[in-house]
């Protein structure tokens, strides 16, 4: 299974490709430059494996939460991607690629993400381990810090990824939580099991069904009065 990942949805922007069981991956903090970058570190990846787009089986995409840009980005990158070569494709949450890293790389079986949502908000989602992926337990949800504070208190310890343990220290309040503060941002290489895993289960579409996910319904702005 031949895999190519993208993100964009954060300050990060990042590749992963995987061929015959080979990986290649860019990862760069690149605030604002996500829309130069992309393309070149795409194929970056695909020259250092000696292939092209049509030798890729399968797409897949950071869909998000995120910013409104970004997420975007990596949206309409993709399906320029697809429509080009057919390619169906499945959608990771930039939340779950954050649990995952803390997984590979710190052993985490119960992680909670937190994103600065700006605003005074958080991007929050937390996940345990299961089959050797990190899946969601509720739901991902845009909430106010101290929401998101008391609902970690009636939790047990867990590990804290994403911008959002920085950004709003109050978070962390019932001191349950062990920052690792090495995992900022999502990166595509840890979205590959989560797309494989995906994919095997059969949720691969067709790029016009894709969907990235905002968390935010409406952009927050005071209306006028009798403009409600």
């Amino acid at each position: 299974m031949n895999i190519l990942v993208i993100d964009t949805a954060t300050e990060a922007c990042s590749v992963a490709l995987e061929v015959n069981e080979q990986v290649f991956n860019r990862f760069e903090v690149c605030p604002q430059q996500h829309s130069q970058r992309i393309l070149p570190m795409i194929d970056e990846v695909l020259n250092e494996a000696k292939v092209t787009l049509q030798n890729i089986d399968y797409l897949a995409f950071g869909r998000g939460p995120g910013s409104f840009t970004g997420v975007r980005i990596a949206t309409g990158v993709l399906q320029g991607l697809a429509l080009g070569t057919g390619h169906k494709v499945v959608g990771i949450s930039t939340l779950a690629a954050m649990a995952q890293q803390a997984y590979m790389q710190n052993h985490s079986k119960q992680v909670t993400a937190a994103i600065d949502a700006r605003m005074s908000e958080v991007y929050f989602g937390q996940y345990q381990l299961q089959q050797s992926v990190m899946t969601l337990v509720g739901n991902e949800q845009v909430l106010a810090p101290e929401d998101a504070a008391e609902i970690l208190s009636k939790n047990s310890e867990m590990a804290g990824v994403g911008t959002g343990w920085q950004a709003y220290p109050e978070l962390n309040a019932s001191a349950k939580i062990d920052e690792l503060t090495d995992i900022l941002y999502p990166n595509a290489l840890y979205m590959l099991p989560l797309a494989k895993h995906l994919i095997t289960k059969g949720d691969a579409t067709e790029v016009e069904a894709i969907q990235p996910v905002y968390l935010r319904d409406k952009v927050t702005w005071k209306k006028l009065p009798g403009r409600e």
